[in-house]
């Protein structure tokens, strides 16, 4: 992948970006009078536009530069970004396989992009035969891929992903959104390996820090400046940022609650699978559990009688629930509730 500028829309390489005053002017000042902001109150300044102390201390606990860092609303700010920056509308194509996260589906059509979905395999691992083919397709922009998968939980294969990577002259997006919970290592440090390559996280899971709403993508640093070319100039707000830094500042309580969550996982699975109303627990690397049950809508409906929610994922895994993995009382309590459940 030698030519990554081909594979952008020619609107977006012609495009003047807007530039607002924190563009014109950086650094540290007394006296700000360059925004049209309100001069009064503790929010009444423009964040920074490119979350440069945050990307700062993301670089130094993840090991990567930081211009090879973008931040995003969400990730899915970031899976957004990916179709309009490289997909044209009515078309061009994206690939995912199924199951897996509903918003690329959405997004994709958001965009008028077709998407293709290839299904896994039993074993809910991507199959390299059924994707070799369209490889080669020249309408196909994106590959889309999630690691540990929602709502399965496992991990892809690395060689598999490796050899997609390699294979295909277009963008991989691969959604580590869970890779924190796994034993397998995220492919974050292999951006400048592979040009191509955008690795997304997130603060919304192992972080505890859903309702922030910040996502990272690990990338080529020129797909970073198509990023921040499209995005809105002030796409996460200073409260935000301060929270985030402020998780940052205590790297044991993280790794602490990781260790807790995949311990009440390994709990978890071990227990429910004693029960004579599920049939599967499936393996996960992430923060939840698919589970197989004779009846998935007459289960949840009996949990959710009892103030307990979980997601029933029938429509796309037959008879499966989606288990969050909970605090050691929240867990308790939902399995003395499935104990009483009458099969």
């Amino acid at each position: 992948m030698n030519d990554l500028d081909k594979l952008v829309r020619k609107n977006v390489k012609d495009l003047i970006p807007y530039s607002c005053a924190r563009d014109e002017f950086r650094g540290n000042a007394a006296i700000f009078m360059d925004a049209n902001e309100n001069p009064y109150g503790s929010l009444n300044r423009y964040p920074d536009p490119y979350q440069e102390e945050l990307k700062s201390a993301i670089s130094a606990l993840r090991n990567i530069p930081v211009e090879r860092i973008f931040l995003g609303n969400g990730s899915d700010e970031i899976i957004d970004l990916c179709f309009r920056v490289f997909c044209n509308p009515g078309t061009d194509r994206a690939l995912t396989f199924s199951p897996t996260y509903g918003m690329y589906q959405v997004s994709a059509a958001v965009n008028d992009v077709t998407i293709i979905k290839v299904p896994l395999n039993s074993s809910f691992q991507i199959d390299l035969k059924d994707v070799m083919p369209w490889l080669s397709d020249k309408s196909l922009k994106i590959i889309l891929v999630c690691s540990p998968n929602n709502p399965t939980g496992n991990c892809m294969d690395r060689n598999t992903l490796e050899k997609i990577i390699t294979g295909f002259n277009g963008i991989i997006l691969l959604d580590e959104a869970y890779i924190d919970f796994a034993e397998d290592a995220s492919f974050r440090d292999q951006t400048d390996r592979y040009p191509n390559l955008i690795v997304m996280q997130t603060f919304s899971k192992a972080f505890g820090l859903a309702s922030v709403r910040v996502g990272i993508a690990f990338t080529n640093p020129r797909i970073v400046s198509y990023f921040n070319k499209m995005k809105p100039p002030y796409n996460i707000s200073m409260i935000n940022q301060k929270a985030v830094l402020q998780k940052l500042l205590k790297p044991d309580e993280y790794i602490e609650e990781v260790r807790k969550i995949r311990e009440e996982r390994l709990m978890l699975s071990e227990e429910l699978i004693k029960l004579p109303v599920i049939e599967k627990v499936y393996p996960s690397d992430a923060n939840f559990l698919l589970v197989k049950v004779r009846d998935s809508g007459r289960l949840y409906n009996y949990l959710a009688g009892r103030g307990i929610i979980v997601r029933n994922r029938n429509s796309i895994v037959s008879n499966c629930l989606r288990i969050t993995v909970g605090t050691e009382a929240e867990n308790s309590e939902f399995l003395k509730t499935l104990k009483s459940f009458k099969t």
